[in-house]
């Protein structure tokens, strides 16, 4: 190409560029539309600007819409809609406090949501690549959104690691955590005293499976059985990302379909289970005052928030697979709204589980207590009188044993204390919160025992745990392996297989008899903080900096239709005062309550809360300051100039038919005149005509012509995604 073209003139200007790509093209050399490329720059030779424009026309792609939706459901319902939001539903007023989740869902989980569904399609990279290209000086947010997932990765499959164990130890009859076990005291088989004091299914958990220390400065050495389960953990997660979304893809028909055919199954069985009907009446059981508390709020807003796998990168990575004109804004409301119904359902099953498992307590503590009674009257330590006379002790029921306690608590009122009486209420069984592992591997696995074949639904509930635990596994990989692919262009097998073998070995620290305690850790302060600035950032980035109105006008261009107002005002203003609100309301509930822990007391054979020893502030503080430190140390480098910010730069490449663009900092004016100044082909757009969009009261004079990706005549396909800056 001639040194003296007016292109190249043009670039070292001052003036705007308004060639249009008709001009472009009008030069002396002939080109083969088939298999020659063009490349129009200040620079002669631009090798690498061209493999970048090949690496977009080659970029994998979803085998299907299915595939996609079916990732973006896999990775957002997870662990956290069977075991946390059945107890946040449980501890914050039953039915109420769903509305305050559907409130909060609508106006931060699906406009932020459908946010990060549209920067992953329109940009097409991952999310290092995203915020460099949307905000360079707030690039920091890519890396800081890697280095939460890496944190979140190294846990999470520690949980998949448990739920393995568990499920092979799911194949006996009867389960292993039926019963206590027996020990020889002396000549005598007797129970094992921390198994008789608690119960056998704690027991098991803390003993067999954790063999957990006192406290969490007491490491006590791996524990092999989980170091075992984790390596297979980490297998298959490796497994299953090895070939990108090819692999992976493949693997979500199975894990994001199959726990829906358990939970579906569970809750036939659930409800035909006597006192079933209790538990899910006490869900649905509306407790209004409840609404009033700030802190319902505050628990909704965060359960939204990692429902929904916001700002982890997740959801960019599967997004920027997508065709260009894939109408995101229909996917942001499909996934939020089948999550939505995934946690409602995972509710009904563990509380119609849990009514089940509240009756038999329940009658196991009439009988208990019956036993005491006939004790006291055989000692006549109370008379035969205050039993009601319809009262039969072989065939006792709650009701009878509930008005038999009543009297004597009424007639002895002065020595009721001393009779250690317990009132057996059912409804002191359903208040009992439990969450997390708290209520997959002891109270559900309790309720399990009481099953008609019970290791059958046992093996099906640990590997439903194991499926879900894998879709969100493999979406929280591809928010690292994604954008680092991208930038640093390494070889995504390699990449793979190397962060599966480092995090397995980081990892080894969950493992150990104090393991579960760091798990508890992380999952507290190693996301929550970190997530919270990050997903602010991400809505400022979008919404303040790069420009609301902007950004809007490049979805509808992309998309073909104008998205709904809505998500204009919810970006704008919305989104960013809850999230303000959510970062302080965090803030002030770290200050508040002390860092500490639940640890089990093997003497006493129950927990106690502890506070984090010092050595654990400090890796806990680190974990927070490692998570945001991106954010500044990018701005910083951007302020100093320490990073090339790739301004003034244009590259037009023709490479098979298509059209690559790449423009930066030109103004939107500029950008339109340069694209519109002439038409290569008088050829009508396949698509109707639509106006850019700039608000949502203001629409563009100006009519452009054109398909949703960017079809311009009959042989040039405008790409969308600016290359420059990544």
């Amino acid at each position: 190409m001639p040194k003296n073209s007016k292109v190249t003139q043009r670039e070292h200007s001052n003036q705007h560029v308004t060639e249009s790509v008709a001009d472009l093209l009008a030069h002396e050399e002939p080109i083969d539309h088939k298999a020659s490329a063009l490349n129009v720059s200040g620079q002669e030779g631009r090798p690498k600007q061209l493999e970048e424009n090949s690496e977009i026309e080659d970029r994998p792609a979803w085998n299907s819409k299915l595939q996609y939706i079916l990732a973006q459901i896999g990775y957002s319902v997870g662990l956290g809609n069977v075991w946390r939001f059945p107890y946040l539903c449980q501890k914050n007023g039953g039915g109420a406090y769903m509305v305050p989740y559907l409130i909060l869902l609508i106006l931060i989980g699906i406009p932020l949501f459908f946010l990060e569904l549209a920067v992953g399609q329109r940009i097409r990279r991952g999310s290092i690549g995203v915020w460099n290209y949307i905000c360079p000086r707030l690039g920091g947010i890519g890396y800081a959104s890697c280095v939460v997932c890496f944190f979140v990765g190294l846990y999470y499959n520690v949980i998949i690691g448990w739920s393995i164990f568990y499920f092979f130890q799911s194949f006996q009859y009867p389960l292993p955590w039926n019963e206590c076990p027996a020990v020889k005291n002396g000549s005598v088989n007797v129970l094992e005293t921390e198994c008789d004091k608690s119960s056998a299914t704690t027991f098991f958990w803390y003993r067999e499976a954790l063999d957990i220390s006192n406290s969490i400065s007491q490491g006590g050495g791996l524990n092999w059985k989980m170091t075992l389960c984790l390596l297979v953990a980490w297998c298959m997660v490796c497994m299953a990302m090895i070939k990108g979304i090819q692999s992976s893809g493949k693997v979500m028909y199975f894990s994001s379909l199959f726990p829906y055919v358990v939970l579906i199954c569970f809750l036939v069985r659930g409800l035909l289970l006597r006192g079933s009907v209790d538990g899910i009446l006490h869900m649905l059981t509306p407790k209004v005052e409840k609404m009033l508390d700030p802190q319902v709020w505050r628990e909704a807003a965060t359960q939204v928030f990692f429902a929904l796998g916001l700002g982890f990168g997740g959801v960019i990575a599967f997004s920027s697979y997508n065709k260009q004109d894939n109408n995101c804004q229909f996917d942001a409301a499909l996934v939020s709204f089948i999550n939505f119904f995934t946690s409602v359902l995972a509710t009904l099953v563990v509380f119609a589980v849990l009514g089940f498992k509240a009756n038999v307590m329940n009658e196991k503590c009439v009988v208990q207590n019956a036993e005491k009674i006939l004790g006291y009257l055989n000692s006549h330590i109370l008379s035969y009188d205050l039993i009601p006379p319809h009262v039969n002790f072989s065939h006792l029921t709650t009701e009878d044993y509930a008005e038999m306690y009543q009297v004597i608590k009424t007639v002895k009122e002065e020595q009721f204390q001393d009779l250690h009486l317990d009132a057996c209420l059912l409804e002191d069984e359903l208040n009992k919160a439990v969450q997390g592992t708290g209520l997959a591997f002891i109270a559900f696995t309790e309720a399990m025992t009481h099953f008609p074949a019970s290791p059958f639904w046992s093996v099906m509930f640990f590997f439903m745990l194991i499926n879900l635990g894998l879709g969100s596994m493999i979406g929280t990989m591809s928010g690292i392996i994604t954008p680092i692919i991208d930038t640093f262009k390494v070889r995504k097998e390699v990449l793979t297989v190397s962060c599966c073998i480092v995090a397995f070995l980081l990892g080894l620290i969950f493992v150990q008899r104090s393991g579960n305690y760091f798990v508890t850790m992380f999952d507290d302060y190693s996301a929550t903080l970190p997530l919270t600035i990050v997903v602010i950032l991400e809505n400022i980035a979008v919404a303040w900096v790069y420009g609301t109105k902007k950004f809007m006008q490049e979805l509808t261009e992309m998309l073909g239709f104008r998205p709904y107002s809505y998500y204009f005002y919810t970006w704008k203003y919305v989104s960013p005062i809850f999230m303000a609100l959510l970062l302080t309301a965090s803030v002030i509930q770290l200050g508040i309550s002390p860092p500490g822990y639940s640890a089990w007391i093997r003497q006493l054979a129950e927990e106690q809360f502890l506070l984090y020893p010092t050595w654990a502030l400090s890796l806990l503080i680190t974990l927070i300051v490692l998570a945001i430190l991106p954010v500044p140390v990018v701005l910083i480098l951007w302020q100093f100039q320490l990073i090339p910010d790739g301004s003034n730069k244009l590259s037009v490449s023709y490479k098979k038919g298509r059209m690559m663009k790449d423009i930066s900092n030109l103004e939107d004016n500029d950008e339109t005149r340069f694209i519109l100044s002439k038409v290569p082909s008088e050829t009508p757009s396949p698509m109707p005509n639509h106006r850019s969009y700039l608000g949502p009261e203001n629409a563009s004079p100006l009519d452009l012509g054109g398909s949703s990706n960017g079809r311009y005549g009959s042989g040039y396909l405008l790409a969308t995604t600016p290359e420059s800056e990544l």
